[in-house]
């Protein structure tokens, strides 16, 4: 249904940092940087980017929107944790701790957190373990 998903940033420096530790347990990486844009694509390795960050286009800053969050598909149980343990080392806030969303599915294991811009990021598994 998405070919991308893009979160607008403040400060794609801190940003980046920040997005490259949190991606990493969840397999991707950052595919491209176009630096004269302040933008960055990634995604999990040899598949095309779906997650874009960057400075809007538009010039205005970047603001995060009450009631949108953004769910990206862990492999496992264990990379919902570590993307939520990379995040609270870099010092953003916790959202939702890593455990089952039994009201969702059956399955469903998730946690949530902000990025520095305050968008609300979630790390989902929908396998049993």
């Amino acid at each position: 249904m998405f070919s991308h998903i893009t979160l607008g940033t403040n400060d794609f420096p801190k940003a980046m940092a920040f997005y490259d530790t949190m991606l990493a347990p969840l397999g991707s990486l950052r595919q491209l940087t176009i630096e004269e844009y302040s933008f960055a694509a990634c995604g999990p390795e040899e598949q095309p980017p779906q997650f874009f960050i960057g400075a809007p286009f538009d010039e205005e800053s970047a603001t995060a929107g009450n009631g949108t969050h953004i769910a990206l598909l862990a492999p496992n149980r264990a990379a919902v944790g570590g993307l939520h343990d990379a995040a609270l080392a870099e010092g953003r806030s916790d959202e939702g701790t890593p455990g089952p969303r039994p009201h969702y599915h059956e399955h469903y294991y998730g946690a949530y957190v902000r990025d520095l811009d305050g968008n609300k990021i979630q790390a989902c598994c929908h396998t049993p373990e």
